[in-house]
C-alpha cells in the first residue's frame, strides 16, 4: 500500500469569512485562542509562518501534564491553503513520540484547504502518515475514530472561536 491510501479526511463548514479563517489557522495569537483538544489549553506558542518555519506549541492537561507539538510548513498559499508536517516535539521542537502511543508515526504530512462560500468557508484537514513504519501506518488506520473524535472537538473550539471574533 502506498501512504496515500491512509488518508483521514474531514471537512467543516463555518459561518465565517475565508480571511478571518485563514488568520485563525496562521496567527500565534489567535491559534492560541481555539487549537487543540477540549481542556487542553495551549501555554506556549511560536508561530513562524513562511515556508520551512515552524508552530512549535505546548499544551497542559486537566491533571496538569504538558506536551508539546510542532507543525514545519511546506506549502502556504494564502489564503487557499496550507501544507504542514505535524509531529510531537519536546519543548524545543525536535521530534519526539507519541506521549500515549508509541506505535503512533512520528510524522503526518497535513494538508488544509479553506474553500470560501457566499458566506461561509469550508475547512478540509486531510493527514496521511509520511515516512512510516508499517506499524506506524496501520496504528494510524487504527485511530480514525480517535482523529474524527479529536478533531471534531478541535474543530468545535475554532467555531466558538470565530463566533466570538465577528
Amino acid at each position: 500500500m502506498n501512504e496515500g491510501e491512509f488518508e483521514f479526511v474531514l471537512s467543516r463548514t463555518f459561518d465565517a469569512p475565508r480571511d478571518l479563517m485563514w488568520k485563525a489557522w496562521t496567527e500565534a495569537e489567535r491559534l492560541k485562542e481555539w487549537f487543540g483538544p477540549k481542556g487542553m489549553p495551549i501555554f506556549s506558542c511560536d508561530l513562524n509562518l513562511r515556508v520551512g518555519g515552524v508552530f512549535l506549541y505546548g499544551m497542559r492537561q486537566p491533571n496538569g501534564v504538558e506536551f508539546w507539538g510542532r507543525w514545519i510548513f511546506r506549502e502556504i498559499t494564502e489564503p487557499e491553503q496550507l501544507v504542514f508536517v505535524v509531529s510531537f516535539s519536546d519543548d524545543r521542537g525536535n521530534i519526539a513520540r507519541h506521549p500515549w502511543n508509541t506505535e503512533w508515526p512520528l510524522e503526518i504530512l497535513s494538508t488544509v484547504t479553506f474553500e470560501e462560500n457566499e458566506n461561509s468557508t469550508t475547512v478540509t484537514v486531510r493527514w496521511v502518515p509520511i515516512n512510516a513504519t508499517d506499524i506506524e501506518r496501520k496504528t494510524f488506520e487504527q485511530g480514525r475514530d480517535s482523529m474524527r473524535q479529536g478533531w471534531t472537538g478541535t474543530l468545535d473550539k475554532l467555531d466558538d472561536y470565530l463566533k466570538k471574533s465577528e
